[in-house]
């Protein structure tokens, strides 16, 4: 992801220093249309990026917030993870929340390279568009949605639009929104708000409260056993707990799966936490 990069020359126009006064416009022409094209792209780009409103959802995150873990399949230690909210962009006119999410690693043959971004409603929290770019030992699967909340529709990219539920979630905007949630152990939330209707309910189990210790330090956390009814870690075979730190910010520092080839964990090793968002007035 990022911004354009700018071009080092412009295809179609000649260095030669003679030829026809009309190749030497054509050539002008096309500098000036290059250099047109190029202005309204970094424009549209920059007007991605748009305040909260006034009216914005409560949360404890903000833009910038970093966390990064080490990733292990098993006991070895073998790639990097991040959990980053990168910006408040507009999606068809609304303020979203842009979270994103890689997990990058590998041991002899087995080897993950995931990327999973979610766009949430700002003041709604409701998912508005979700990207997955899966490399798992040798597969790849690559999916967009683009999520009407207020028709209760999604659409996958190339595919006929189909219906959804009532605030729609996804599995990425999920791990943001459990973050606002009372959380009791010993009880179980379940949630119809998975944007592809049959796999709800979504269950979140409350386990237990736990000390635990990981590279970035020791942390009072409760633990969850998600369950959505579909594949991925958090399936129904993946028997997946999280870590959320029993605090205000509820900041994910460690995860433990069960996937197809072994086990998936991620311990908490950096984060990066930057002031409180700016709500418009």
């Amino acid at each position: 992801m990022g911004g354009p990069k700018a071009q080092s020359r412009y295809p179609g126009v000649s260095t030669r220093r003679q030829g026809s006064s009309a190749a030497r416009r054509r050539a002008v022409r096309v500098v000036v249309g290059a250099l047109m094209s190029w202005g309204a792209a970094a424009a549209s780009l920059a007007a991605q990026t748009v305040s909260l409103p006034s009216n914005a959802a409560s949360v404890p995150w903000s833009v910038g917030e970093r966390l990064v873990y080490d990733v292990r399949f098993g006991f070895i230690k073998a790639g990097t993870g991040e959990m980053v909210m990168r910006g408040v962009e507009s999606v068809r006119g609304r303020p979203a929340w842009h979270g994103r999410f890689t997990v990058h690693g590998g041991y002899l043959a087995l080897r993950v390279d995931d990327v999973l971004e979610t766009w949430m409603d700002a003041v709604t929290l409701s998912s508005l568009r979700f990207e997955q770019d899966f490399k798992e030992i040798g597969r790849e699967r690559q999916k967009t949605f683009e999520i009407f909340p207020d028709k209760k529709t999604y659409v996958q990219s190339g595919k006929p639009e189909r219906p959804s539920v009532a605030e729609p979630l996804d599995d990425g905007s999920f791990l943001y929104f459990i973050r606002t949630v009372p959380l009791e152990p010993g009880q179980t939330y379940e949630f119809h708000r998975y944007f592809i209707p049959d796999r709800n309910p979504v269950k979140i189990r409350v386990l237990r409260r736990e000390t635990v210790n990981v590279p970035a330090g020791t942390f009072n956390c409760v633990v969850l056993q998600p369950v959505i009814k579909a594949k991925g870690i958090f399936s129904e075979n993946g028997q997946a707990e999280i870590w959320l730190t029993d605090d205000e910010r509820r900041i994910m520092v460690q995860m433990k799966s069960k996937l197809p080839f072994g086990s998936l964990n991620l311990f908490l090793k950096a984060a990066t936490f930057p002031s409180a968002p700016d709500v418009s007035k």
